[in-house]
């Protein structure tokens, strides 16, 4: 495909560059297709200098579905569908291990488009992983044993009891969110909507368990998955800039958002846009 912009591949694997798109402006149907095309192509993509306000994100993200409000992360003022993720030495991250977002709920993101607001003067990067990369160098064997297994995906594994019932109103939060977001099974290996190719679709984030196995065949199997998505051949890393937006399929990635930059802060905000159910 032709794009209607500049692109430029990052690694092998997944990311690219985008570079010739003011997403604060409004974008025709034309370059939004282009910019979706190169989504599916490249699964993470990269956009410096774009300044948006919340209102012009929720505006840009909705163009690929609705959006998720988080049952606990604040939202800005303007708009709840937009996440704040505002972390410092009083509010450390939580997101400083490889997952995949929202996976807690039955039709987990299909994406999401992340804004770099305040950036701390070093550290603080993000990583992401193609979970089709870590699929297709497993061994034929382990195709063969993961295909057609479930496993359990739990909002309380990234956000436990203990972290939110020093407050009445974050505890009455938390206990609404748990009540209205019981664990749920998705596939260990989920195959793409649009371009019918396999991924590993278990995060260290959420998921706790196999279906199907003993509990030791499922503590061991997790393990060896968990450490085998992170390889670096498989990975993208990406250095922040104030401005700087992307955006990823959170169907077939995996990301980390490094947590070496306390005591100073580091502020984001995250559209989530509502996927289908995995199959």
């Amino acid at each position: 495909m032709e794009y209607p912009f500049q692109i430029k591949r990052i690694t092998p694997t997944l990311g690219a560059l985008i570079s010739g798109i003011d997403l604060s402006q409004a974008i025709d149907d034309k370059l939004f297709t282009a910019l979706n095309y190169a989504l599916q192509s490249y699964h993470v993509l990269f956009l410096r200098n774009q300044p948006i306000e919340p209102i012009q994100q929720k505006q840009f993200a909705e163009r690929f579905g609705l959006l998720h409000t988080h049952p606990i992360y604040p939202h800005t003022p303007e708009c709840e569908e937009i996440t704040v993720l505002d972390t410092d030495e009083d509010n450390p991250p939580d997101n400083d291990n490889w997952h995949t977002d929202v996976t807690f709920i039955e039709t987990p993101p299909m994406g999401a488009v992340l804004a770099a607001k305040h950036i701390p003067t070093l550290g603080g990067d993000t990583l992401w992983v193609s979970g089709i990369a870590a699929y297709n160098a497993l061994s034929v064997r382990w195709k063969h044993m993961l295909a057609g297994l479930q496993a359990v995906h739990d909002f309380t594994k990234s956000f436990p009891e203990y972290r939110f019932n020093h407050c009445e109103v974050t505890y009455s939060r938390w206990l609404k969110a748990k009540e209205n977001s019981p664990p749920v099974l998705h596939p260990v290996v989920r195959t793409h909507p649009l371009s019918g190719r396999k991924a590993l679709f278990v995060n260290e984030g959420f998921t706790t368990r196999i279906i199907g196995l003993t509990p030791k065949e499922s503590e061991t199997t997790l393990a060896f998955l968990f450490q085998h998505i992170n390889k670096p051949e498989f990975q993208v890393r990406w250095q922040w800039n104030k401005d700087d937006l992307v955006i990823w399929d959170n169907q077939i990635t995996q990301h980390y958002a490094t947590a070496d930059y306390l005591p100073e802060r580091r502020i984001m905000h995250r559209a989530t846009i509502i996927g289908g159910i995995p199959y």
